[in-house]
C-alpha cells in the first residue's frame, strides 16, 4: 500500500478509462479547478446517491470553473449502464488497474465487513486547484451533503 497523497502535493497523473474507451487524467484538466471524487461501487445505495448529489450541482460546479469526475475500479461498461440507469451528468472513470490512481493516493484500502478483511475504495473526494496541486482532501467521505460541501470549498479557490 502506497502513503497517501495529501494536500499541496500535485495530483498523480495516472490514466484512467472512460466509459466511452478513451482515457482521462489529471493533467487533462490543466488551468481548471478538479473535484475527483472515489466511490466504492456503481449502483449500490451509497454511491448512487453521490453520484445523483454531483450531478445535480454539476452546472453549478460548471458556473465555479470546476470539472468534476467519479472514479471507482468498475469496468467502463457497468459505468456506462450505471450512468444510463441513473441519468448521471458527472463523467465517470475506471481505475481499475492494479497501481492505478486510487493505489497512488493510498484510497485503496484494506477493510473489514463481518469480520471479514478485503481491499476496497475509501469513499474520498480530491480537489485539485488550476497547478494541478491537491488543495482540500475529503477522507472516509459520508455521503449526506458531501457534494453541496465540496461545491462551496470550490468557491473559495
Amino acid at each position: 500500500m502506497s502513503e497517501r497523497v495529501d494536500v499541496g502535493e500535485v495530483m498523480p497523473d495516472v490514466a484512467m478509462e472512460t466509459p466511452e474507451g478513451g482515457s482521462v487524467k489529471a493533467s487533462d484538466f490543466a488551468g481548471r479547478k478538479l473535484v475527483v471524487f472515489f466511490y466504492p461501487k456503481d449502483d449500490t445505495p451509497g454511491c448512487t446517491t453521490e453520484n445523483k448529489d454531483f450531478t445535480a450541482l454539476n452546472d453549478a460546479f460548471d458556473a465555479a470553473g470546476t470539472a468534476l469526475l467519479g472514479v471507482s475500479k468498475d469496468p467502463p461498461a457497468k459505468h456506462q449502464k450505471f450512468a444510463a440507469k441513473h441519468d448521471l451528468a458527472v463523467p465517470l472513470a475506471s481505475d481499475r488497474l492494479e497501481n492505478g490512481l486510487a493505489d497512488a493516493l493510498g484510497i485503496w484500502v484494506e477493510k473489514n465487513m463481518y469480520g471479514r478483511k478485503y481491499m476496497g475504495m475509501e469513499r474520498s473526494t480530491f480537489l485539485v486547484g488550476p497547478d494541478g496541486k491537491i488543495v482540500k482532501v475529503w477522507r472516509k467521505v459520508k455521503v449526506k451533503g458531501h457534494a453541496q460541501e465540496v461545491l462551496e470549498a470550490t468557491k473559495t479557490l
